[in-house]
């Protein structure tokens, strides 16, 4: 796939990322009163955006034609 995510975007997922993943254990851990279904899709966005962040590439960008780089 090509680069299409630029550094900016790139911090902002790695943040949004990481604070799903956070609030993913801590659902998990019983600390955030959130169903057990939040959690899941708490850790799939932090999976998916770290994801993209750390390969510079975005599939939906791609299929959009969008490229913040």
């Amino acid at each position: 796939m090509e680069t299409n995510v630029g550094s900016t975007d790139k911090l902002a997922r790695i943040v949004v990322g990481a604070l799903a993943g956070v609030l993913s254990l801590a659902t998990l851990a019983n600390a955030v009163p959130l169903p057990t279904v939040g959690a899941l899709l708490l850790g799939a966005v932090a999976v998916i955006m770290l994801v993209t962040a750390f390969t510079s590439s975005c599939a939906v960008y791609s299929v959009l034609g969008i490229s913040t780089r």
